[in-house]
């Protein structure tokens, strides 16, 4: 552990913004601080009264600070309201050219969910929307999915799992299940690792596009061949036909009205008052 010699408050309370916001999600014990910048814990916990406030008033996340043995600070980074009104509704119009539309009624969208920016910014939504069901991990399945998810466990500080569409030698014994995609109809196998999730594990299921549903079904299939339990599901894009759907719950971020492949037109449209 590196320790500073002895700093003004506001060159402390950088410091510990520094710290806080490098790690989303992580209890920071009090005495950690105390021993990097070597003071007192009531130095400690004035910069950390005045860092609530600041967080607050800037609306660029919360810290929480924890009581008891196993107590201290964490920091949950946020997207402005205003912000994530703005994000969603750039990318509509972004996804929405006519030169993204790809055979089948889909969209490209590889250059925007590999975008860092755009996806820590989708992982915050997203964690923000799901961090009152104390998730113990996030899963996806490959390949495109992989960027929100990892971003998503990154703000909620909780491994990120990936079912694969084959096994892998390299992963050891798989659990393999075969489920019917809801818009081809057709039977694909997914495969996870027996290590990959412990029993009775808390799920958060994220993926980047859903038609009818089939995957995400297939994968929470999964979860139960594992014992876990899926306490959310967030989608970027879900389009809006099939209106029955073959799951219930879940939250997306872009609805897909409709492809017109033939004018090449994508009607896309913010989902925004479902994260409310």
């Amino acid at each position: 552990m590196i320790k500073l010699d002895k700093l003004n408050r506001n060159e402390r309370i950088a410091g510990l913004m520094h710290i806080l916001t490098s790690k989303p999600n992580f209890i920071f014990t009090y005495s950690y601080f105390c021993n990097i910048f070597n003071v007192k814990k009531p130095s400690i916990s004035g910069d950390i009264t005045i860092m609530k406030e600041l967080v607050e008033k800037l609306d660029i996340g919360t810290i929480e600070t924890i009581s008891g043995a196993n107590g201290g600070v964490k920091f949950m980074p946020k997207v402005r309201e205003e912000d994530t009104k703005k994000l969603l509704r750039d990318l509509c119009l972004k996804l929405s050219t006519p030169d993204r539309v790809i055979p089948g009624g889909f969209i490209y969208m590889m250059d925007v969910l590999y975008s860092p920016n755009i996806v820590r910014n989708l992982g915050k939504i997203f964690s923000n929307k799901f961090i009152d069901k104390k998730v113990d991990c996030v899963v996806t399945i490959e390949t495109k999915g992989i960027p929100i998810g990892l971003m998503t466990a990154e703000n909620l500080n909780v491994p990120l799992v990936i079912i694969r569409k084959n096994s892998k030698i390299t992963e050891g014994p798989t659990v393999n299940i075969n489920y019917i995609s809801g818009s081809t109809k057709k039977i694909q196998t997914m495969s996870l690792s027996k290590r990959a999730i412990k029993e009775g594990s808390r799920v958060l299921v994220i993926d980047d596009f859903m038609r009818a549903g089939g995957t995400i079904k297939g994968i929470y299939e999964m979860m139960m061949e594992f014992g876990a339990e899926v306490v959310g599901t967030g989608i970027f894009i879900s389009t809006i036909e099939p209106e029955k759907k073959l799951i219930k719950d879940y939250t997306s971020l872009i609805l897909m009205e409709k492809i017109d492949e033939e004018n090449k037109k994508i009607f896309l449209r913010s989902n925004y008052e479902k994260l409310k």
